[in-house]
């Protein structure tokens, strides 16, 4: 797990909210806090899709929702005149990316292994954060797929121009 603290906070929300960076992560949940807090559950209700809306959207191979779904009604909730009091995100790696990762690092580790790889996304009064994190369905003290996702995370951000220290 480590812990990036974002530099530039307008350029990251530009990122966020108004092009497509993040657009492939998975949203477990979120908050936005402004003059209420809007919370988000990303778990998908496939009931609500017909069997061919579900068959095209590819919703029996996922749970929960992309950001790029969820990304126009986040902008809507935290654009505006005034900075929002705070918002976090738990993005998730898609099992497809993970399985990328996975062989791409030789990782001794399957997908059945791993319950998802996680980027939480947290801005408050103390800064704009991002976080790794990685729930398992297993235990183990090996620490090679942390340590490579936290290498990803980091390529990712300097891919996309974002600058951030770590603290």
């Amino acid at each position: 797990m480590i812990s990036f603290q974002i530099q530039d906070v307008k350029d990251f929300m530009n990122q966020l909210l108004l092009k497509t960076a993040f657009d492939p992560f998975l949203v477990v949940e979120g908050s936005v806090t402004t003059y209420n807090t809007f919370h988000i559950d990303g778990h998908l209700q496939a009931d609500y899709y017909s069997s061919q809306e579900q068959e095209a959207l590819g919703l029996s191979e996922r749970r929960y929702s992309r950001w790029q779904e969820l990304r126009p009604f986040c902008l809507e909730l935290i654009k505006g005149k005034r900075t929002p009091l705070g918002f976090r995100f738990t993005f998730q790696l898609s099992s497809e990316n993970t399985q990328k990762l996975l062989t791409q690092t030789g990782s001794p580790f399957s997908l059945k292994d791993v319950s998802g790889l996680i980027l939480n996304i947290r801005y408050d009064s103390a800064g704009l954060f991002c976080t790794t994190a990685i729930s398992w369905n297993l235990f183990t003290l090996d620490k090679s797929l942390e340590h490579s996702w936290d290498q990803m995370v980091q390529k990712f951000l300097l891919k996309q121009e974002i600058a951030f220290t770590l603290p």
